[in-house]
């Protein structure tokens, strides 16, 4: 079963903003954003192609947006990703806000306390793991991870905590906005272990597997009892994480 979602980071795209979106992604079942976009935007995006948003918020992000309808501090009717595990018709997400800390903002942080943001998620991650026998499917951020997509001043650099994440605990996806692509033949696409680390600036349509049951399969559930018991027969306490060359588009 493949879920059509639409990811959207940076930059307002005029098509998309505006009645044609119908037309122009029919088949989307699930709206992200990657942040640094107005809280109406994705806001319109979501309610005209009747999908549901999850959303980070970027660097850049206003803690309250002021429109004709009121103040908002979030897109109306979306989830909030920032260390947050969910799962949505079989597919499990999670998601990180912001960037490294170059100024005072609310949503900007020191490499240290993105480490904090990723080991917050760690237990719902474990959790997944012995529920649907996977940790994670889609990773979201803002930010792009530690030498992937990412550039060498400090507003611009990857977060650490990012790339351990996605050695650990393999998602299938990771998308991320904030670096701007300006050229061609800039790589937004790179492989890094089981992932698909993807700069989806502006905007990209991408359909993604997703376990319909979202259960583990039997098979899963009888080798975690039979390994379970094994341990408690032996007195100890293990912990399994599953066991670089970059593919480039």
């Amino acid at each position: 079963m493949s879920i059509n979602v639409l990811t959207l980071s940076d930059v307002q795209i005029e098509f998309i903003y505006s009645p044609r979106i119908q037309a122009r992604f029919p088949d989307v079942e699930l709206v992200i954003g990657c942040g640094d976009l107005p809280y109406y935007y994705m806001e319109y995006v979501s309610n005209a192609l009747n999908a549901p948003l999850y959303f980070v918020r970027g660097n850049h992000a206003s803690q309250v947006e002021y429109t004709v309808a009121g103040p908002r501090t979030a897109p109306l009717g979306a989830i909030d990703l920032h260390r947050r595990i969910v799962q949505h018709d079989g597919l499990l997400l999670a998601g990180v806000e912001g960037s490294l800390r170059y100024r005072e903002s609310p949503f900007q942080y020191s490499q240290g306390e993105m480490w904090g943001h990723v080991f917050r998620m760690m237990p719902a991650l474990m959790i997944n793991r012995v529920i649907y026998g996977r940790f994670l499917d889609v990773f979201v951020s803002h930010a792009p991870p530690w030498g992937i997509h990412d550039q060498e001043d400090l507003p611009h650099q990857g977060i650490k905590a990012f790339l351990w994440l996605l050695r650990v605990f393999r998602p299938a996806y990771h998308f991320h906005g904030h670096i701007h692509v300006y050229r061609s033949d800039t790589v937004t696409k790179t492989r890094y272990h089981n992932t698909q680390v993807i700069n989806t600036y502006g905007f990209l349509e991408t359909a993604i597997e997703a376990n319909p049951s979202g259960v583990a399969p039997l098979s899963f559930l009888k080798r975690k009892r039979q390994a379970f018991g094994a341990t408690l027969w032996q007195g100890k306490l293990r912990t399994s994480l599953p066991p670089e060359p970059k593919e480039n588009e």
